[in-house]
């Protein structure tokens, strides 16, 4: 390889390495809550309408609401846990009792996020955004 050929070598490593260093510096897209909600809505209506129904209003007695629901919108982390873990037990939503099982999913943390800002942002709730990063601790305490 001539010297001048060494040199064009060098010059383009030296970009390439630029390149990837301001890449790395470059903060990660904003959280974009609208399309999170939307792909949530897609996921509610294969995993969780059959039990909650179409406009969240559950079923009298048997599934519990998620439209306008205090228990839903009073705990974040529980929500999260619930989806993640399933749960059985006694729970009171809007003041009538519930007793049943909530299957486990199998969903990844992305559509965890993606189905509880749809439910949470739906038939008259407005909670704050859940990242797919506040999942992952609720997944992990399923195992302890």
């Amino acid at each position: 390889m001539r010297k001048s050929d060494w040199k064009i070598v060098v010059v383009f490593l030296c970009g390439a390495l630029a390149a990837i260093s301001l890449s790395a510096w470059q903060s990660p897209p904003a959280f974009d809550l609208k399309a999170s909600i939307a792909r949530g809505k897609a996921i509610y209506n294969t995993q969780c309408v059959t039990c909650h129904q179409e406009q969240g209003e559950g079923m009298k007695d048997i599934y519990p609401p998620l439209a306008k629901s205090d228990y839903l919108m009073a705990n974040k982390a529980r929500a999260i846990g619930m989806v993640v873990n399933g749960a059985q037990g006694p729970i009171t939503v809007n003041g009538a009792k519930y007793d049943n099982e909530m299957l486990s999913t199998d969903l990844t943390d992305q559509q965890v996020s993606d189905v509880l800002n749809y439910v949470r942002n739906s038939w008259g709730n407005k909670g704050a955004a859940v990242k797919p990063e506040e999942v992952a601790p609720q997944r992990k305490k399923k195992a302890e």
